[in-house]
């Protein structure tokens, strides 16, 4: 039986923070960061409700007319947590979108359920914020990251930035919120998922995925200065701009393309189960990490 299907005692989750969000509004400018460094902002449920609750209010704050999402430290973010003392699969928290909860869910109705709120629904919410948002990528953005990153209008990136989904190791086609095909090319999208090799920032604007790079010294700032200019159009514009090319997106089947995709990645989740025992192929952060090590040295 797999270990992601045995309900750990409530003492077995150990949070390293109470605050795995910060929230601070300066000059109109709300910064989303998202923090736990020690674990490279990797995202467990304690961090994502916390992200909701900051988008929220942020949106009912009036005097908010920009969104700026961050990583505190060294890198944007690691993905999803599979690995730290603070991954909390089995905890409940309070349900925000009519998803029913799930620690109570047998076999794998308990991923889909949990990931149909905490994934693809808290993305989509995010992607229909009325205000514009920035993603601000430094260092690592992997595999759930992407999905922070790419929910934003805009993604500023560091020098040394890169992106990646290496999740194919784990038999999946691609985290939950399936925007690969329309933040790249299909080719390129395929190269991206089956390979799983990093992609540099450079490489990335190339194909549109990224706004802007610059030294990762002057991040912050080039991204003030866009929030900046941003806060100074007229809001209903932002927002109307948003939602007509958001409405294109979804035109050209961003939505129903995410929907289909997602029932693929929990059979995928269910044939490891069945097959491996673990609905991640018992690989881990600690053997993601290193073979992404591998995989980067031998390029």
């Amino acid at each position: 039986m797999s270990d992601d299907l045995v309900t750990p005692q409530a003492t077995d989750i150990q949070y390293e923070t109470d605050q795995p969000v910060t929230y601070e509004v300066i000059d109109r400018v709300a910064w989303i960061m998202m923090n736990r460094p020690t674990f490279n902002n990797a995202q467990n449920g304690q961090m994502t409700y916390a992200l909701d609750d900051a988008f929220v209010r942020a949106t009912n704050d009036d005097d908010v007319r920009c969104i700026v999402l961050g990583g505190n430290g060294k890198h944007f973010s690691a993905g999803h947590d599979i690995g730290t003392p603070g991954r909390d699969l089995h905890r409940h928290f309070d349900n925000r979108l009519m998803v029913p909860g799930h620690v109570n869910k047998p076999a794998a109705e308990l991923l889909y359920t949990r990931e149909k709120e905490q994934y693809v629904g808290m993305c989509r919410r995010w992607r229909d914020v009325a205000k514009p948002t920035i993603a601000m990528v430094q260092g690592a953005c992997i595999a759930g990251g992407l999905m922070l990153a790419w929910v934003c209008d805009l993604i500023v990136a560091s020098d040394d930035a890169f992106f990646q989904d290496p999740v194919n190791r784990m038999g999946i086609p691609g985290v939950e919120y399936f925007a690969h095909a329309f933040e790249l090319p299909p080719r390129i999208a395929k190269e991206f998922l089956l390979l799983g090799e990093r992609m540099s920032a450079q490489r990335a604007e190339q194909f549109g995925m990224v706004n802007r790079i610059v030294p990762r010294e002057t991040l912050r700032d080039a991204v003030a200065a866009m929030a900046a200019k941003l806060v100074a159009q007229p809001r209903l514009g932002n927002w109307l701009t948003k939602q007509a090319i958001n409405h294109v997106e979804d035109l050209r089947g961003k939505r129903t393309a995410m929907d289909a995709h997602y029932h693929m990645h929990h059979f995928a989740h269910a044939q490891n189960d069945l097959a491996q025992g673990s609905s991640i192929a018992g690989l881990g952060a600690k053997e993601m990490a290193e073979a992404n090590k591998r995989e980067a040295g031998d390029r």
